[in-house]
C-alpha cells in the first residue's frame, strides 16, 4: 500500500516553511524531517508515524488514539502510529504534526 498523498499534502501544509525541513521516502511512506531527524510521516500502512519523546510514549498511548510503532515485532519507544481516521480532523493532525516537529527540532541536527 502506498502512502496517502492527500495526508502527506496536509502534513506539508501544516509544517509550512520550517527551517531545516526536508522530505524523504522511507518505511514505505513519506517522512518529514526537521534538522535531519524524522518528525512525522504519512505511513505506507495508512495513517501517520510520529516521533515523540520516549518518556511520553506510554502516556500518549494510554490517553489517546496512538499505538506504539512496532518494528520486527518490537515496540519502539518514542515512535507512535495513529490511524487515518484519528487524524481526519485538521486540528487533530495539527497536534501530532506540532508534537513530532517540536521533538525532532529539540534533537541535535544530523
Amino acid at each position: 500500500m502506498a502512502y496517502d498523498e492527500e495526508l502527506a499534502d496536509r502534513i506539508r501544509a501544516l509544517l509550512g516553511d520550517r527551517p531545516g525541513l526536508t522530505e524523504k521516502k522511507m518505511f514505505g511512506g513519506l517522512a518529514f524531517l526537521v534538522g535531519g531527524n524524522m518528525a512525522i510521516a504519512a505511513s505506507g500502512q495508512g495513517g501517520i508515524l510520529v516521533r515523540v519523546d520516549p518518556d511520553e510514549s506510554e502516556a500518549l498511548v494510554t490517553s489517546g488514539p496512538a499505538e506504539p510503532m512496532e518494528m520486527r515485532g518490537r515496540s519502539m519507544a518514542g515512535w507512535l502510529r495513529v490511524d487515518t481516521a484519528d487524524v481526519a480532523d485538521d486540528g487533530a493532525l495539527a497536534e501530532w504534526v506540532e508534537r513530532g516537529s517540536a521533538y525532532a527540532a529539540s534533537l541535535p541536527a544530523k
